[in-house]
């Protein structure tokens, strides 16, 4: 467990170049009028959930290259994260994926976590696979099957999730639902059908939750299907969350949109309805969940969060609070690395958001004032924010530079020489 006098001693060791950067740049933002201390407090409470699937080597169907060190199972899974939160103090919940990480002892794992400092705050159902000894098929479809035993089991599998996050301790209140249901050729859905059964699955496993609970519906274009998807997009998962119930809300994946999307709109869109629930943070060139986040797009994840924070901003708007988590594939980095990399490109992205002049913006558009609209924007996205980032992190006791100080303890190699240079995690 990283202790916080080697934190202090790292930051000690770097403070020079970083009271540097920060100075400057925290002198420039009190002469436009920002409010450093909010502005630092802000970026500082701002927390990412870490998938527990994610802290071992991505992969493809054509081969997986183990790092070596990785977790074997949810004990130090909850490890690992408690050293990533340990590190940057932005990662203080997981999201759970079930079957995948299933605890054996819910009273053991809520110490575990609270030794670390941590939180499960959502779980995550798996039926678009099948598993070790599954009785029914998940082979063409799950909530959406037409064989009504295989939709019987599929919510079940769904109400037993929310069964293991309520053991789990109070802050768990999410069940995050995506379906690989679909079809591969013309012909072989009835699509209505499909839509339907799918709404009536969804909504008897909506009733048996817990009544402070919310269910978060995702969406995706293609993949594994690639004639048709059940829940292809926003629409379909907007217009479903409306018939099941209030609690139940539209989750964005980043990486689940076809080239060229306009996901900030849907953003928009989405939270003007009251029915965005949270944000599975990744990259995408182009297919599904395959980059660090803001690896190759930052302009437009920055344009997210200025739709995010305006519309947090809005009397108006009635948005319940979002979940917040990462799942992007690494399959070439250090997970760890990779990981803390996404929290503080998603951090980035949130303080430029921040720095936006809204009233001015605002104006700008009311006049038609496309250029002046523009600049205020890029104004905002070319600060380079990565101090104050820093600086946020310094003033609640994380480390300056979290990927420095890891590589600089060796803990990868601590890892590989603890549980083997061929441990490979549980889970994908």
């Amino acid at each position: 467990m990283l202790k916080q006098d080697q934190i202090q001693d790292y930051n000690q060791s770097v403070s020079a170049d970083h009271d540097f950067k920060w100075g400057y740049l925290g002198e420039s933002l009190e002469r436009q009028g920002q409010n450093v201390e909010q502005l630092l407090k802000k970026v500082a409470d701002f927390q990412v959930a870490i998938p527990s699937w994610a802290l071992g080597t991505g992969g493809t169907r054509f081969g997986r290259f183990p790092i070596g060190g990785e977790p074997r199972n949810l004990e130090e899974k909850i490890e690992d994260v408690g050293l990533i939160h340990a590190l940057n103090r932005s990662s203080n919940s997981i999201s759970l994926h079930i079957p995948w990480d299933i605890p054996q002892d819910a009273a053991a794992t809520r110490q575990l976590l609270s030794q670390h400092g941590l939180i499960i705050d959502s779980v995550n159902s798996n039926t678009f696979q099948d598993q070790k000894d599954q009785a029914l098929s998940y082979k063409f479809g799950s909530l959406c099957h037409t064989d009504a035993q295989v939709r019987k089991h599929a919510i079940d599998h769904n109400i037993e999730v929310v069964e293991y996050g309520k053991a789990l301790g109070d802050e768990c209140k999410t069940l995050t639902v995506w379906l690989a249901d679909g079809s591969n050729f013309p012909g072989q859905h009835h699509l209505r059908r499909a839509y339907q059964r799918t709404l009536d699955s969804l909504t008897a496993i909506y009733e048996a939750m817990p009544s402070d609970w919310t269910m978060l519906v995702e969406y995706k274009p293609y993949e594994p299907n690639f004639y048709s998807m059940v829940i292809p997009d926003w629409g379909t998962s907007y217009s479903l969350c409306q018939q099941i119930g209030e609690r139940s809300q539209v989750l964005v994946d980043l990486g689940h949109h076809l080239p060229n999307t306009n996901i900030e709109q849907i953003v928009a869109r989405l939270m003007h309805f009251g029915r965005l629930g949270g944000f599975h943070f990744n990259g995408s060139m182009y297919g599904d969940d395959d980059l660090t986040t803001g690896a190759t797009k930052p302009y437009q994840l920055f344009l997210i969060f200025c739709e995010l924070v305006q519309g947090m901003n809005d009397p108006a708007v009635t948005n319940p609070a979002l979940a917040w988590m990462i799942d992007a594939s690494h399959n070439t980095k250090d997970p760890i690395e990779d990981l803390l990399q996404s929290v503080q490109a998603i951090k980035m992205a949130y303080a430029k958001a921040l720095l936006v002049d809204t009233q001015a913006l605002f104006e700008a558009q009311e006049q038609n004032d496309v250029v002046r609209a523009q600049e205020i924007l890029e104004n905002a996205f070319q600060t380079d924010v990565r101090a104050l980032v820093a600086e946020a992190r310094r003033q609640v006791g994380a480390a300056i530079d979290p990927i420095g100080l890891y590589r600089q303890m060796g803990i990868r190699e601590q890892r590989i020489g603890q549980r083997g240079r061929y441990a490979v995690a549980t889970g994908l």
